[in-house]
């Protein structure tokens, strides 16, 4: 069984930082792919950033030179720092997560940035 915990949503003004963590636990024999996905409300869950386990990542026109996607192989943990935050921003962000070549979800942390 595999786990996944998510960490770092918050209230931010705009113009505001945040960075959001998410750590997969349990189990397992690898960790593939990782990227971060955000649902507004009344709106569809769209992908926000990924990267690969080589580390290539792929971002959203939106966030764009705003946010970064890393990761740490060894701690199985996937980050997202995001600056310059816009009220557009404000979403739930979950985590995705391929390990041993079944996708994972996250709970989802909430991210409000106010205007």
């Amino acid at each position: 069984q595999v786990q996944l915990v998510e960490s770092g949503g918050g209230l931010v003004q705009a113009g505001g930082s945040l960075r959001l963590s998410c750590t997969a636990s349990g189990r397992f024999y690898r960790v593939n792919g990782m990227g971060w996905y955000r649902q507004a409300a009344g709106k569809q869950r769209e992908s926000v950033a990924t990267i690969s386990r080589g580390g290539i990542t792929n971002y959203a026109d939106s966030v764009k030179g705003r946010f970064t996607i890393s990761r740490d192989n060894a701690k199985n943990t996937v980050y997202l720092q995001m600056n310059s935050l816009k009220p557009e921003d404000t979403a739930v962000y979950y985590c995705n997560v391929n390990v041993d070549f079944s996708d994972y979800w996250g709970q989802g942390t909430q991210v409000t940035v106010s205007s």
